[in-house]
C-alpha cells in the first residue's frame, strides 16, 4: 500500500486504512522505503505499516507477510534507480531496522538500474538472504529476459509486476508462465489497473451482470482479483486501498464458477487466450507473416520495402494510426480475406508486444518470422538526425519533435531499456539478422570540426566581452585552414547573449569567421539532436557546408566529444594534443 504517496497526505487515515486491512484478514502488505515524497521522508511507508503491525499484534492478530522493496532513490521527488550492491546493503538492512524485525520476511529490487549490471544487483539481493538480513528475495518490474539473467546467478523467492485486465504484457512475455514453471510467486501490483482502471471495471455492465450472477454480495473488484488468481497458482494480486472501505473490500476472496470464468476469459484475453503457448503449428504451405522489429531509425522502413517490392502486404501504425492490438485485428482480417504474405515492422520490443501478431499467425496456420534491424544505438541516432535533416532542412527543437511526431533521442533510450530479444519459443520459424546499411553521409570537403567551449575560448560566452581565446589556439586553427580543411565548431550555449555578436568577436579574435553549430537546450537528459554525444551538429555542419565527414576530425576535450565524433563517423584528437594537418591529396 502506497498511503505515503497520497496527496494530500493524512497520517490518521492511512493508520485507519491499515487497521482495516489487517482487521479483514489481509496477510500480505507491498510496501518500499521509496514510497514516500522525497528522499527526507525515505521509509515512511515502511514506518507506518510497522507502527499498524505493532497495534495489530497488541490486539492479538494472526502474523502478516511484509513485502518491501529498495532501489529507487527520491531526489526532490522523483523516481531514480539505483541497483548497486552498496545501496541495496545499506537499504535493507535500514528498512529491516524501521520494520522491527529480525528479518525481512521479502525483499525485492525495486527496478532494473540501466546504469548498474543486473548481475550486480541480483547477487547483492542473495547475499542478503544468505546474511539473514532476509528471509526471501526478488524482482520488481521485470520482463523474462531480465528474469532468467537472475535465475542463472541465484534462486528468485518472487516477482512483483503489474497485472490486470488492461495490462497483461507478464502474461503474453512469458512472466508468469516461466513464474508458474518454478514455483515463483508473482505478486500482481496495480491489479485494477489504478484508480482510472477501477472505475472503468466498477462501469462495466457486462462485469455488474457476471457479478450479480455469482451472487453472496460479489463485486466487480471480487470478480476480477479471483480471475487474477486463476491466470497461475502463484498468481497473488496486491490490491491498493486508500479509503477503510477500500480496505476491507479488497481483502474478500471467493470462488469464481467456470462459466463466469470461462466468460471473463473471453472478454479479458478474447482471441489472445493461449497466446503463451511457446513453439509453433505447422505451417501453411505458402504465405508467411514476417515481423521487422529494430529500434526508431533502425532501417526497418527499408526492410519492409524490399518484403513488399516481393508482393507482401504492409501493416505499420505510422500509416494506420491507432495501436498494436488494432494492427493484429488487421492482420486477423487480412489472414482470414485470404492474404498469404503480410509483414508488420514496427518496433515490437517486447515479447508481450509481439505476443499477439504470432497468436493470429498461429491461428490462420501461417508461419511467423522475425527479421531483426541490427543497428546500433549510435547509427540509429545518425540515421534519425538524417532523416530530420532530410525533411526539415534542420534540427528541430524539442517542441518541435513532439508536434511533428519526428522521432526523438528519447524514443531510441526508451526502446534500448526495454527491448527483449526475440527467440524462437515465441513462436517463430526463423529469425534473421540484418546488418545495418549507414547511408552515405555528405561527400564534400575534409574539415577540422572544434568544440569552442574550454578549448578555443575561456570565459563566459554570454558576456560578450568576457571571452578571451585558450593559447596558441589562433595558430593551431589558421594552420588547419591553411591546409586546406574548413574550419568549423560546435558549442553548448543555452540562452547565448547574442549569437551574431558574439561570432564576430569570435571572428576577430582568431583573424577569420567561424562557423559555429550551437545547442542552446538547457542542462539534463538530451531533448534534443544537438546536444552531445548525440550527431546533429556534426550532421547539420556537413549539409550546410558540404563536409566530408569521413576525412574530418573533431577536436574536443571529454567523453561526449569523443562520443559526438564517433556517431558522426568522424576521427577523434584531444585538445590536450592538438594534431597537426595532415597534407591532403
Amino acid at each position: 500500500m502506497r498511503l505515503s504517496t497520497v496527496e494530500p497526505r493524512d497520517d490518521g487515515t492511512a493508520a485507519a486504512v491499515l487497521d482495516a486491512a489487517l482487521g479483514a484478514g489481509v496477510g500480505l502488505l507491498d510496501t518500499a522505503d521509496a514510497y514516500a515524497r522525497d528522499a527526507g521522508d525515505i521509509g515512511h511507508n515502511e514506518a507506518s505499516i510497522a507502527a499498524a503491525l505493532a497495534r495489530h499484534r497488541a490486539r492479538g492478530g494472526d502474523a502478516v507477510e511484509v513485502v518491501t522493496k529498495g532501489g529507487l532513490l527520491r531526489p526532490d521527488g522523483a523516481w531514480l534507480p539505483d541497483g548497486r550492491a552498496r545501496h541495496l546493503a545499506a537499504a535493507a538492512r535500514a528498512s529491516r531496522d524501521r520494520l522491527g524485525v529480525a528479518a525481512l520476511d521479502l525483499y525485492l529490487l525495486h527496478a532494473v538500474d540501466p546504469k548498474v549490471a543486473l548481475a550486480t544487483s541480483t547477487r547483492a539481493l542473495a547475499r542478503l538472504r544468505d546474511d539473514g538480513v532476509a528471509r526471501a528475495i526478488g524482482l520488481s518490474n521485470v520482463n523474462l529476459d531480465q528474469l532468467e539473467q537472475a535465475l542463472a546467478i541465484t534462486a528468485i523467492d518472487a516477482v512483483e509486476v503489474e497485472l490486470s485486465p488492461g495490462k497483461l504484457d507478464a502474461l503474453a512475455g512469458g512472466v508468469v508462465a516461466a513464474c508458474t514453471d518454478r514455483g515463483i510467486r508473482v505478486l500482481a501490483h496495480r491489479p485494477l489497473g489504478g484508480p482510472a482502471g477501477a472505475r472503468r471495471l466498477a462501469r462495466d455492465a457486462t462485469l455488474q451482470a457476471l457479478a450479480a450472477g455469482v451472487g453472496d454480495g460479489a463485486t466487480v473488484v471480487d470478480l476480477v482479483l479471483a480471475w487474477l488468481r486463476r491466470l497461475g497458482p502463484t498468481v497473488v494480486p496486491l490490491p491498493g486501498a486508500t479509503r477503510v472501505d477500500h480496505a476491507r473490500a479488497v481483502a474478500r476472496a471467493i470462488e469464481l464458477p467456470p462459466e463466469v470464468a470461462a466468460a471473463l476469459d473471453a472478454r479479458f484475453l478474447g482471441e489472445a487466450h493461449g497466446r503463451t503457448t511457446a513453439g509453433h503449428t505447422t505451417p501453411a504451405a505458402t504465405g508467411d507473416v514476417v515481423l521487422v522489429i529494430g529500434m526508431p531509425a533502425a532501417g526497418k522502413t527499408t526492410l519492409a520495402a524490399e518484403l513488399t517490392a516481393r508482393g507482401y502486404a504492409r501493416l505499420n501504425r505510422d500509416d494506420r494510426g491507432g495501436t498494436l492490438r488494432d494492427l493484429s485485428r488487421a492482420l486477423d482480417a487480412a489472414l482470414a480475406a485470404g492474404t498469404t504474405r503480410v509483414v508488420l515492422d514496427n518496433t515490437y520490443p517486447t515479447r508481450a508486444s509481439r505476443a499477439e501478431v504470432v497468436a493470429v499467425a498461429r491461428r490462420h496456420g501461417v508461419a511467423a518470422r522475425c527479421v531483426v534491424a541490427a543497428t546500433t544505438l549510435a547509427q540509429a541516432q545518425a540515421n534519425a538526425v538524417a532523416r530530420m535533416l532530410d525533411l526539415h532542412g534542420r534540427l528541430l527543437d524539442p517542441a518541435e519533435l513532439a508536434a511533428t511526431a519526428t522521432i526523438a533521442p528519447s524514443a531510441q533510450f526508451r526502446f534500448r531499456r526495454a527491448y527483449e530479444p526475440p527467440r524462437l519459443d515465441e513462436g517463430f520459424l526463423a529469425i534473421d539478422e540484418v546488418a545495418f546499411v549507414p547511408r552515405p553521409l555528405h561527400d564534400g570537403e575534409p574539415a577540422l570540426v572544434v568544440e569552442l567551449d574550454g578549448i578555443v575560448w575561456r570565459g563566459r560566452p554570454r558576456v560578450l566581452g568576457d571571452v578571451t581565446l585558450v593559447d596558441g589556439v589562433r595558430d593551431h586553427l589558421a594552420a588547419w585552414r591553411a591546409a586546406g580543411f574548413v574550419v568549423v565548431a560546435t558549442a553548448w550555449q543555452p540562452a547565448p547573449h547574442d549569437a551574431d555578436a558574439l561570432d564576430a568577436r569570435l571572428a576577430e579574435l582568431i583573424g577569420f569567421a567561424l562557423p559555429v553549430a550551437r545547442c542552446c537546450h538547457p542542462a539534463g537528459p538530451p531533448v534534443c539532436w544537438c546536444r552531445k554525444p548525440l550527431p546533429g551538429l556534426a550532421l547539420w555542419l556537413a549539409r550546410a557546408h558540404r563536409l566530408a565527414l569521413a576525412r574530418s576530425i573533431h577536436v574536443g576535450g571529454g567523453p561526449a566529444d569523443r562520443g559526438f565524433a564517433a556517431r558522426a563517423g568522424m576521427r577523434y584528437a584531444d585538445a590536450a594534443f592538438w594534431p597537426a594537418p595532415p597534407t591532403l591529396p
